[in-house]
């Protein structure tokens, strides 16, 4: 009924959207116009061809990819065959993995009141000078 036919290069932000990098294709778009996705070191538009074995650098949130890609589809599929479609460098893999630490590493100490303060409490913060209590 429906062949799959080979494709020699697809859309970034098609790309993008069937590697589920992005939930939809127009937030695809718009990271890639924002400056958020890089193609070969270089700033991409959106239409722009990519092609088997590109490098693609993406940002999302906190964390950045290093990607080469291997397979090109233009339909999103399910996740596996979604990251059959690129390999990520092992230096970002390292690199998101310490990050990754690091920001675990940094709410660790942080524990949130159980409660709010009651009004001897908010007197006490008030007190010492905090400017947030107010």
């Amino acid at each position: 009924m429906n062949d799959a036919v080979p494709v020699a290069q697809v859309r970034l932000d098609v790309w993008l959207w069937a590697a589920r990098f992005f939930r939809t294709r127009s937030l695809a778009k718009q990271a890639v116009e924002t400056g958020k996705v890089d193609v070969a070191g270089q700033r991409a538009k959106s239409s722009r061809a990519i092609r088997v074995g590109e490098s693609v650098q993406v940002s999302r949130g906190e964390e950045t990819f290093d990607l080469v890609v291997r397979g090109l589809s233009d339909t999103r599929g399910p996740a596996p065959v979604a990251q059959a479609l690129y390999e990520e460098t092992a230096a970002s893999k390292e690199r998101r993995e310490q990050q990754r630490l690091q920001r675990a590493a940094m709410r660790d100490g942080y524990r949130p009141p159980e409660h709010k303060p009651d009004k001897r409490a908010r007197r006490l913060i008030q007190a010492l000078g905090d400017i947030d209590a107010t």
